[in-house]
């Protein structure tokens, strides 16, 4: 398709790449990765040794008839220290190169089986304006949600699109399985389509 929506070319798209049952575990797997990479984790509380108080031993060791106390922010008093509380950690894993490209090579199958992935010529606008490239994807029939893939990214149409809702441009060598998945349609050039077949051939 070009930019009027008009046929003016094929794609050859490969059946073991695209064809064949989607394995949608590969796709949980990338998209629990992705969230769990994008975690802040600067969660913290304070232990003993953090909580502000006296270290002084409130009294001695026998003769009261109480129990025996080192510090007055024991974490069983009030305003003691918390036990095992959160600390500041990352919430990142590795997670194995073939199971990546393995959930990217399945959220595009599931596209390309939903009919949802649109291929174009090429994406580009004249002009940084947000009409012209809403009037672009509407053009192309793209409703809702939806990524825009290309092999190098257009500064203008970057700049046109970022106000509308929902719409991301994103390279082909940093799609990943989630954009994919959470997008209600792909629209992808001819060249960005070509190279993500060789990246996961």
């Amino acid at each position: 398709m070009n930019s009027e929506n008009k046929k003016v070319g094929s794609v050859d798209v490969k059946d073991d790449l695209f064809g064949g049952r989607v394995n949608t575990d590969l796709i949980w797997e990338s998209v629990v990765h992705e969230n769990a990479a994008a975690r802040r984790g600067t969660h913290q509380t304070k232990n003993r040794a953090n909580v502000s108080g006296s270290g002084k031993k409130p009294w001695r060791q026998k003769g009261t008839g109480r129990a025996r106390v080192g510090s007055i922010r024991n974490p069983l008093w009030r305003h003691g220290g918390t036990v095992f509380g959160p600390q500041p950690r990352g919430y990142d894993f590795a997670l194995p190169r073939r199971v990546k490209r393995g959930a990217l090579r399945a959220a595009l199958a599931q596209k390309v089986n939903e009919g949802a992935l649109v291929v174009v010529d090429a994406l580009a606008t004249d002009e940084v304006k947000t009409k012209a490239a809403a009037e672009l994807l509407a053009r192309l029939g793209v409703t809702g949600k939806a990524v825009l893939v290309d092999v190098a990214l257009d500064d203008k149409l970057a700049l046109s699109i970022r106000n509308i809702p929902g719409v991301e441009l994103v390279q082909s060598g940093r799609l990943t399985a989630r954009q994919v998945a959470d997008a209600r349609h792909v629209v992808a050039t001819k060249g960005a389509l070509e190279k993500l077949q060789e990246a996961l051939a």
